[in-house]
């Protein structure tokens, strides 16, 4: 090959680029883009991790949208502190209870996912049902809500006053549990994003909500009619029933089943066997002479049975009477009136004694009281040293309010400063319908023996709980309990159906945000 045609096809390799010199050039250029393409993406991803990162601490995720009912979005956080709320409401209703209906709180309100709710209707974690729960309740609130927008009802500036008055000393009762603010005690207890703005906010729909609920029962009007036509379709089911039996227990016998096991089973001759024992503690009592009813019953009973003796189980309600519940409920029942009775599992007879029936037609009470309690003594005993000490002190709150203007209002003063009752020493010590029965025998016998208003007086009291004395103060009569039974029910009968009613066009719809909320 000549030197002239050499150079030519240099020449035309050069410009082709498939000489040794340009391919060498390309691949180092190709080595070098691939490895500028490494490094962008390494750096993409490293700037994709940090942004990933400033995300999840930014709380951003606990903002997307966890649930909408209508035209009302809850971010995870909402959700997460309304979950929070059925929790707590659960367990503080049930506290060490709450295990029995499957739900061990030892590792607080996380990982309820895998723990199984055995009072669900359908097979469900705890999570599932506090978060049906939460939403159940969170259309109720928005429907109610919607209803206040519609009836111009508002929150006054004293309610919201209200409202702001649940959040004093949360900051000082954070840092004194170990948090740095009350916005991160709530971010513990309740989930990410919950801050005091967000419960703040929840108090304020939840208040609305009730206003709006209390507006409609304040509207609800009942005729006595009404009212009585109500309380005796009870057919006698909340009336109060005070009687005394003897139960005759039928002795069981051992049989072998087929299968060769061994049970305890009552025989047709122990059952006749305990049916003539009950006749004839029937027949002793009949034939008795004792004039209390229960006091001739033991009698009859001994005369049968030896060391036996009658349970006098005081007033229990009709719906709760056991199988002599239609003997007992017959109109024409008076006192002394016994029978024997089988028992519906099959096991033994009654014999019974009626004492008493009350249909609740009375009026409750309303009365203040200031409670003083005795010391107790390191073994829990009340002394007549430290019962003297109580009424002294009573007798003095006492004298201090017959000294000044024994108005309803400076004795409710006297009760926010002295009483020891917890559940009234915040509101004068009212107690505001008071049922016969309800409270401690003294307190009880002050309250229906027919003081009028203004009455005054020092009694006894003594519970499990507590011994100590009450300065008693008459406020008036109540409503009738028998009307207050039966209108409440018609009440609750049509708040409910009118709440089906008013949630019927809303449904939640779950979003992305639901998987971080519990």
């Amino acid at each position: 090959m000549s030197a002239s045609t050499e150079k030519k096809l240099r020449q035309a390799a050069r410009e082709a680029g498939t000489d040794k010199k340009t391919l060498a050039l390309e691949k180092e250029a190709k080595e070098k883009a691939r490895q500028k393409r490494r490094w962008t993406l390494g750096t993409i991803a490293v700037i994709l991790l940090i942004a990933f990162i400033f995300f999840l601490n930014s709380n951003l995720l606990y903002k997307t949208t966890a649930l909408t009912i209508a035209d009302e979005e809850y971010s995870a956080s909402e959700m997460s502190y309304r979950y929070g709320e059925q929790y707590y409401s659960f367990v503080s209703q049930y506290g060490s209870y709450a295990s029995i209906f499957g739900l061990d709180t030892s590792a607080g309100i996380n990982g309820l996912d895998d723990q199984p709710c055995t009072i669900a209707s359908e097979d469900m974690s705890w999570r599932d049902y506090l978060i049906q729960t939460a939403e159940s309740a969170l259309v109720q609130e928005k429907a109610l809500r919607d209803y206040a927008s519609e009836n111009g009802i508002e929150l006054t500036q004293e309610e919201l006053e209200d409202v702001e008055a649940n959040f004093d000393g949360m900051e000082e009762y954070a840092t004194s549990q170990g948090y740095a603010s009350a916005d991160n005690l709530l971010d513990a207890n309740y989930g990410p994003g919950v801050d005091m703005d967000l419960v703040r906010s929840a108090y304020q729909n939840s208040s609305l909500a009730n206003k709006a609920l209390q507006s409609y029962i304040d509207s609800l009007d009942f005729s006595q009619e009404e009212i009585d036509r109500q309380y005796e379709s009870y057919n006698g089911e909340q009336d109060y029933f005070n009687y005394a039996y003897y139960y005759v227990v039928a002795e069981s016998s051992e049989v072998t089943g087929e299968d060769g096991e061994t049970s305890s089973e009552v025989t047709d001759e122990s059952m006749a066997d305990a049916k003539a024992t009950a006749d004839a503690i029937l027949e002793a009592y009949l034939s008795g002479e004792e004039e209390d009813y229960v006091e001739r019953l033991n009698a009859a009973v001994a005369s049968q049975v030896e060391d036996a003796s009658a349970t006098q189980p005081g007033k229990v309600q009709g719906a709760s009477l056991g199988s002599y519940k239609e003997w007992m409920m017959d109109s024409a029942r008076k006192a002394g009136d016994a029978t024997v009775s089988a028992d519906s599992a099959g096991s033994g007879y009654y014999v019974v004694v009626f004492l008493s029936r009350d249909n609740n037609d009375y009026n409750m009470a309303q009365v203040r009281h200031i409670l003083v309690k005795a010391v107790a003594d390191e073994e829990g005993n009340y002394t007549e040293e430290a019962k003297a000490e109580a009424l002294a002190k009573a007798e003095d709150i006492l004298a201090q309010y017959e000294a000044g203007d024994k108005t309803e209002e400076s004795f409710a003063a006297l009760a926010e400063e002295y009483s020891e009752d917890t559940g009234s020493n915040t509101n004068g010590g009212l107690y505001d319908s008071v049922t016969k029965g309800q409270m401690v025998e003294e307190f009880d016998k002050f309250c229906f023996e027919g003081h009028k208003s203004g009455d005054t007086a020092i009694v006894y009291g003594e519970s499990s709980s507590y011994a100590g004395y009450h300065v008693m103060y008459y406020v008036g009569e109540g409503e009738n309990y028998a009307d207050y039974i039966a209108r409440s029910d018609l009440e609750n009968q049509a708040v409910s159906q009118w709440l089906e009613e008013l949630t019927a066009g809303y449904s939640p719809v779950e979003g992305f945000g639901m998987r971080f909320v519990g």
